[in-house]
């Protein structure tokens, strides 16, 4: 009997309709004669999922009692013994209660299929086991029911029920999902926009690797070699070259081109290690790379045409870009070059672009031969074995062991070789043959005490022992190299591999990447110099550590990084083998420098944007929003003051509170405009206190008509950290704007409820809405949205609730009200673990 086939329904959020597409599939196979059952389906009073469950045979379920109450679960005995073709098993992630036969569904499911029967069941993107910490990141909920993420992956097939956010909502919003009165709390809190497009965008991902992986074990059992345009990857060669960076960007033109493109780049360096590229291009282009959304990939291979299309083949990408060769003309005796071979055996199935550049055919340098140093100790060690070594042997053979023969003492000469070999390199080695070679002929081959041989076997012993000491001293000498060499491009592999994984994650700024360079060297301090060019002094950038120097003339170690940016090191000379790596962390520096610069030049870019279009709304705004009122007043005052008219008491009246009406619009235009001048000024101080949303509120809504909001603030909820002031003129700003565009007889509502460490504040209204590419917009100063009139106001007051939100730590969104209309949700940091404030002592200060 084999194991059942597991289908499994995955959806990012709970009423997607999971369970109608599993129902749905039960009917078409019990239509076709399959023996299909329901082992367990909770349909949730949903009246359409309901509907689904006639018609399909329904296993009986098991009473459990629990403290003194009796719930339902899957009865695994009942299934079993029904043994049906297929079984329907709902919510995989489900604990049973205690005193079920498992503790977890998911494990009844593996019963079922142990037993041969097919399943089909659902199961939530949050319910994955290794998707717990980025779930509640994300939601501010902890999911208690999880499944191991390897249950999932071993289903049988996987189907993603997709649905958009908007429709969603829409579902619920119509009572499709939960009861009426649950609907609002739940759109409000955990099937809010921005969870729900999240939680979508991870179920879409994992189905996505998913798939991946079902291709990529297709391929595998099947052996296929061929490559499967599913989607265009582009790997491109690079060298270390310069010409890389052009090769980056046309392949990522090339990417653009198709939907889904993607480029990765691929540098291949060969396994003894001895041959390398500029560890500093290396870093940009892996900067520039990513920086445009491909990966960088280090691959050791001897062959590099075949490892370049060892790879592209692992991948499945669908072309492959390459430069021209830099080799000169004459160089193409010893061979095609990479360019030409990759071209050549890549096959119908690979695309090979050869694009030319500007380092064509202008040669590459040979790289200079390093010297690995064994240590000062153990080269003079390896020098007295080689020349005292021989000596000492000698006159042991000499005295004590005169006649072992010529051939042992050529072989016991040649161990005290190998061994000035292994302890000083080759030189000592080479010494060692010397002198042991002159006093094999000297002291034991005859004649003795010359340097004549009578014996020409006795010449051939003689040469052959030169001949193999030599080969055996290169030969250790080399591995002894090697070795070294190894370990110390482990070492600089692994500064590297950190080096970049820590910028590129963006955790690394440069005060901290000097850091870094100066605990790696034990330097004494490092500072990053620059200058505007050859005649200007140099002037430090950053540094770190005591006592940074101010040129690079006076340092211990100096880096150019391009003309005029160069690193400066104090404390020790550092071999010259090191500066590989120090050109490394002298490129990331300019890297991180660059960024810092570009990111504050595009803020001052944007303050000075936003200031001119201040301005220029504000003279739009004193030109008629404010001269309106002021028209107002006036009239009333001049009709007022007329001696030809004789006004009524209801007249006067009248025209006093025109003046008065006037009057409040321009002190409420003006202080708006006032506090907009603030927050673009940076002088809005928050003072922050613990404090209830029951005392502020209220007083926020003494501006607006009484039977115009509607008030639910719980009193259960926790204080808020906020500034009183600035939070009771947010909320009457945000109110005011929900009551003016309310439809007569809709009041605005405005309530609060707890979620994680935040305070929500709702003001829900049920007027026109706004589309959503406009819901930031409506927040900028002078912004009104719609057929508001010109004499409504002129559009400060979001800008200026939103600013005084953010002073305080908090944020303002806008959302769709459900049914129609807009809702802004205000969330507020709690005051948990709230240091007391003195008065007047400003904790935060945010422009």
């Amino acid at each position: 009997m084999g194991r059942g086939k597991f289908r499994i329904y995955l959806g990012a959020a709970p009423g997607v309709g999971k369970t109608y597409a599993m129902l749905s599939e039960a009917h078409r196979r019990v239509e076709r004669g399959t023996d299909c059952v329901v082992a367990f389906v909770e349909h949730h009073h949903r009246p359409r999922t309901e509907v689904m469950l006639h018609g399909l045979e329904t296993v009986p379920r098991k009473e459990i009692a629990y403290r003194d109450t009796v719930f339902t679960e899957m009865d695994v005995d009942a299934v079993l013994a029904r043994r049906p073709a297929v079984a329907l098993v709902d919510e995989l992630a489900h604990t049973n209660v205690p005193g079920s036969r498992n503790s977890k569904r998911w494990q009844d499911v593996e019963e079922l299929l142990a037993a041969g029967i097919d399943v089909i069941s659902t199961v939530n993107i949050q319910h994955l086991e290794s998707l717990g910490d980025v779930v509640e990141s994300i939601t501010g909920v902890r999911q208690r029911e999880t499944v191991p993420d390897e249950v999932v992956r071993r289903a049988d097939q996987i189907e993603l029920v997709d649905m958009s956010p908007q429709a969603l909502r829409r579902r619920m919003a119509h009572g499709n999902v939960y009861k009426p009165d649950k609907v609002d709390a739940a759109l409000s809190n955990y099937f809010r926009p921005g969870n729900l497009t999240a939680l979508r965008e991870l179920a879409l991902l994992w189905t996505a690797d998913r798939v991946d992986e079902y291709l990529q074990e297709y391929r595998t059992e099947h052996r296929v070699s061929k490559i499967w345009g599913s989607r265009e990857r582009i790997v491109v060669g690079l060298t270390g070259g310069p010409e890389g960076r052009t090769l980056i960007r046309r392949a990522v033109r090339l990417a653009e081109k198709g939907a889904g493109g993607e480029v990765l780049a691929v540098y291949i360096s060969r396994s003894d290690g001895l041959t390398a590229a500029s560890p500093k291009e290396l870093a940009l282009q892996r900067t520039l790379v990513e920086d445009l959304g491909g990966t960088f990939h280090h691959v050791v291979g001897d062959d590099v045409p075949t490892g370049l299309l060892e790879f592209a083949r692992g991948v499945n990408a669908t072309q492959i870009v390459l430069g021209v060769s830099r080799r000169r003309t004459w160089q193409y005796a010893f061979g095609p070059g990479v360019s030409a071979t990759v071209a050549r055996d890549s096959g119908p199935d690979l695309d090979v672009h050869i694009v030319t550049h500007d380092e064509a055919a202008k040669g590459r340098g040979l790289p200079a031969p390093g010297r690995t140093r064994l240590g000062r100790s153990r080269t003079l060690w390896g020098w007295a074995v080689g020349l005292a070594g021989p000596v000492l042997l000698t006159l042991l053979l000499s005295s004590a062991l005169p006649d072992v023969g010529l051939a042992n003492d050529v072989l016991l000469f040649l161990t005290l070789t190998v061994a000035a070999a292994l302890l000083g390199g080759l030189r000592p080695a080479l010494a060692s043959a010397a002198a042991g070679s002159l006093l094999l002929n000297w002291y034991f081959t005859p004649p003795l005490h010359q340097l004549t041989i009578a014996d020409p076997r006795n010449i051939t012993a003689l040469v052959i022992f030169v001949g193999v000491a030599i080969s055996v001293a290169s030969v250790v000498d080399v591995a002894a190299r090697r070795t070294h060499q190894a370990a110390r491009l482990r070492a600089e592999a692994e500064t590297l591999s950190f080096l970049a994984g820590s910028v590129l994650r963006g955790e690394t700024g440069l005060d901290a990447l000097l850091e870094r360079l100066r605990e790696t060297f034990a330097m004494e301090s490092v500072a990053l110099l620059e200058r505007g060019d050859d005649t200007e002094p140099w002037s430090c950038v950053a540094a770190v550590g005591p006592r940074p120097i101010a040129r690079p003339e006076d340092a211990d170690v100096d880096m150019p990084v391009g003309d005029h940016l160069a690193l400066a090191l104090t404390g020790r000379v550092l071999p010259a083998e090191d500066r590989r790596v120090l050109g490394a962390f002298a490129a990331q520096a300019a890297v991180v420098l660059d960024r810092q610069r570009l990111v504050d030049q595009a803020e001052e870019a944007r303050k000075l944007a936003e200031g001119n279009k201040i301005r220029t709304s504000l003279l739009a705004a004193v030109s008629h929003d404010l001269r309106t009122p002021l028209a107002g007043i006036k009239a009333s005052v001049s009709s007022l003051r007329a001696d030809d008219v004789e006004w009524s008491d209801e007249d006067r009246a009248e025209l006093l509170a025109n003046i008065e009406d006037g009057a409040d619009r321009l002190d409420h235009l003006v202080g708006n405009l006032l506090d907009v001048s603030r927050l673009e000024t940076g002088t809005v101080t928050a003072v922050i206190r613990e404090t209830d949303l029951d005392e502020v509120v209220p007083m926020a809504l003494l501006g607006v008509p009484e039977d115009s909001v509607d008030l639910d603030i719980p009193e259960t909820l926790p204080m808020v950290a906020v500034d009183r002031g600035l939070l009771e003129r947010a909320v009457a700003n945000i109110v005011e704007n929900a009551v003016k565009y309310s439809p007569p007889g809709e009041p605005a509502l405005v309530s609060a409820s707890a979620l994680a460490d935040r305070v929500e504040l709702r003001v829900v209204d049920r007027g026109p809405g706004v589309p959503d590419d406009a819901k930031d917009r409506i927040f900028g100063a002078f912004q009104r949205y719609g057929d508001a009139p010109r004499g409504a106001g002129v559009g400060l007051g979001l800008a200026v609730a939103r600013g005084f939100v953010e002073a305080m730590g908090g944020t303002v969104t806008a959302e769709d009200t459900p049914g129609g209309g807009m809702t802004m949700v205000l969330s507020l940091p709690t005051a948990d673990g709230l240091s007391p404030s003195r008065p007047g002592v400003s904790p935060e200060k945010t422009t």
